[in-house]
């Protein structure tokens, strides 16, 4: 029996952090050995923002090599680049055909961009879910690992699968489940600021490949409050935070001791956070080593680049070859 299809994809602009970490990529160690596994670097979805060809490059690179350093394996898992694969791109062409200009305008997360970026309200953001959707379709995937905030695309992904199906009288497209991590795989990394998710753009995040000063910088720098005035009283949100981070990163000694340094009114956050950040520094600094020196390694990048891509390509071109049959397009020569 063939094992069920995963596709998941992260954009190259911003390094992995600890959230990404204990989200989803410590889910898809995991998931690697049991589920047929596409995992790609969307650098097609982020010339939405229009970044440099050199710094495309590079955070195409630096992500190829943080997935490797955590533990994905190309042995197990199809690991490729986006635009390696440009059946993607032409699927997404057919399915822009039949893709509506309402529905996509209604998106939250195009209203959110628009908003929050008015200048740059262009074509590939409108219609960015119909390239996440060819993405994850051109591989008649079953599954999708998703966070709540993403739920929306992967239900426009099932739509534009069924509508595609209902049109053209056929069953090729499987409509994409979500796969969100139940039974504690997942564990939700706090911000250092006091919020209540780890993210990219927020700037609250502490990345798998940062320097151990900027870990110390930041973590030194995190929320707090005055203190507790009462015994056993109950922690505010920035406070419970940064517990919750020592309980992902340190010792359970550890944990015990602030816990009854805090219960008992005796906290010195700032002697917390220097035993913080050094808890987070010695757990990240095996995988930023892994790091560098993966990304020295021009040669072993561009074998698994190439390979991923072979793989996808054979993937894609064979629904892409069904999807031109049953639309009609038929060579006459």
């Amino acid at each position: 029996m063939s094992k069920p299809i995963v596709v998941s994809g992260i954009r190259p602009t911003g390094n992995l952090h600890l959230g990404n970490y204990f989200g989803a990529v410590r889910s898809f160690l995991k998931m690697q050995h049991d589920y047929n596994c596409y995992f790609f670097i969307a650098d097609v979805h982020s010339l939405t923002t229009h970044p440099t060809p050199g710094n495309l490059q590079a955070g195409v690179k630096q992500v190829l090599a943080e997935y490797l350093a955590c533990g994905i394996d190309p042995e197990l898992a199809t690991i490729f680049i986006q635009s390696d694969v440009t059946e993607v791109m032409e699927l997404y062409t057919f399915l822009n055909m039949n893709a509506y200009l309402g529905e996509l305008e209604r998106t939250t997360s195009f209203k959110d961009k628009a908003r929050s970026n008015p200048e740059n309200v262009n074509a590939g953001l409108l219609t960015y879910p119909v390239l996440m959707a060819a993405d994850i379709i051109i591989h008649k995937a079953q599954f999708v690992p998703v966070g709540k905030d993403q739920e929306q695309n992967l239900e426009m992904a099932r739509k534009f699968a069924g509508r595609f199906n209902r049109m053209y009288n056929n069953e090729l497209f499987p409509l994409p489940q979500p796969f969100t991590f139940d039974g504690g795989d997942m564990i939700k990394v706090p911000g250092l600021d006091g919020s209540g998710k780890m993210g990219k753009s927020e700037g609250n995040g502490i990345f798998l490949y940062e320097d151990p000063k900027d870990i110390r910088k930041k973590v030194m720098r995190a929320v707090t409050d005055a203190g507790p005035t009462e015994p056993n009283s109950k922690k505010a949100d920035a406070v419970e935070n940064l517990f919750t981070l020592l309980k992902i990163v340190s010792t359970p000694d550890v944990v015990t001791h602030f816990e009854a340094a805090y219960n008992n009114c005796e906290i010195r956050y700032g002697d917390l956070k220097k035993q913080l950040a050094e808890d987070i520094i010695d757990f990240t600094a095996p995988i930023r080593e892994r790091i560098l020196d993966i990304l020295k390694d021009d040669v072993y990048l561009g074998k698994v680049a190439k390979r991923g891509a072979e793989k996808a390509h054979e993937s894609a071109q064979a629904t892409l070859k069904e999807v031109k049959e049953i639309i009609g397009f038929r060579r006459l020569y």
